[in-house]
């Protein structure tokens, strides 16, 4: 498998991408290959740097940036060397499996709509994020930030994305999907959230288990929770921000340390025709590192194809 990484994207790019990459590298696979795409001067300079051969990286030189203050649509239409759109042309032509960026999230999802596009009957495609559980597993929440105004129906299909990523990525037979809400009442929540319940409470894709609440989110209650990009995102954030405060006085917890962004890397793009993981504009190498780990996993599940032959035998069905 071929993972390829915008070399050039994030806050500390080239230095701390190039830094990931090499750390992941006696990680990965002996079948996966990364593909370095950005600036191949400056990558090749840092591996020497750092005492490793460049060429144990397929290095596609894309010289050129799209920065998070450019216009995400026009910057992917007019910077055809930048490490974003060379990346997309590589995924869409089948000759990466994978793409993983920590640049401009509004870049990365204009081209995947414009490159490898959503599956047939996605209404929205959705970022899903790890939640980290107190008793040390692991759950998904779904959308942290791509759709920030929802509608009941596109709840729905997250229930069903999230439900699939649990299954296949983090391999959870039959996995608990929630909503979250403010009460646990089906009544309970504004019109939106009201009315997603009902969609998903008369559902046989996935088993719904009703109404969670805030504080429920890191506990034993589901697998799957389901909620708006808006709020997922203030969610995710808030908890990475207690994260942070813990460091910042020295509590040494293992629940406020697995807050950290940095041990995912990133959240894979659900919904689209092929696999693509957005991180933290602010990653470190070990942020960059886990990114490309999670890309290979997220390759090795085939989610797309499996999302797509479950809309196929939906369709049929119907």
């Amino acid at each position: 498998m071929k993972i390829g990484l915008d070399v050039m994207g994030g806050d500390f790019a080239p230095e701390v991408t190039v830094l990931g990459a090499i750390a992941a590298y006696d990680c990965l696979h002996k079948n996966s290959q990364l593909v370095m795409i950005g600036d191949a001067t400056a990558i090749v300079d840092i591996c020497k740097r750092e005492q490793f051969d460049p060429s144990c990286f397929d290095i596609v030189d894309a010289p050129d940036t799209i920065h998070m203050s450019d216009h995400p649509a026009k910057a992917f239409a007019q910077k055809k060397r930048s490490s974003i759109y060379v990346g997309y042309e590589l995924l869409s032509a089948g000759k990466i499996d994978a793409f993983a960026s920590a640049g401009s999230t509004g870049a990365m999802m204009v081209g995947a709509m414009y490159t490898v596009k959503s599956i047939p009957g996605i209404l929205r495609p959705g970022i899903a994020s790890p939640a980290p559980r107190v008793d040390g597993a692991m759950n998904i929440l779904i959308d942290v930030g791509l759709n920030p105004d929802c509608k009941p129906d596109v709840l729905y299909q997250y229930g069903l994305l999230g439900s699939l990523y649990a299954e296949f990525v983090n391999n959870i037979p039959n996995p608990r999907v929630a909503l979250l809400n403010i009460g646990a009442e089906a009544e309970k929540g504004d019109n939106l959230t009201k009315a997603a319940y009902l969609l998903m409470a008369a559902t046989k894709d996935y088993n719904f288990v009703g109404n969670v609440e805030g504080y429920e989110v890191f506990l034993d209650k589901a697998d799957v929770i389901v909620c708006d990009g808006f709020v997922g995102n203030v969610l995710l954030k808030t908890a990475e921000g207690f994260s942070h405060i813990a460091d910042q006085r020295g509590i040494n917890d293992r629940f406020f340390k697995s807050l950290n962004a940095d041990n995912y890397g990133g959240t894979p793009v659900l919904g689209i025709n092929s696999n693509v993981i957005v991180g933290h504009g602010a990653s470190n190498s070990t942020a960059i590192k886990n990114m490309i780990l999670l890309a290979q996993n997220v390759i090795g599940a085939d989610l797309p194809s499996k999302i797509k032959k479950y809309f196929i035998s939906s369709d049929e069905q119907h």
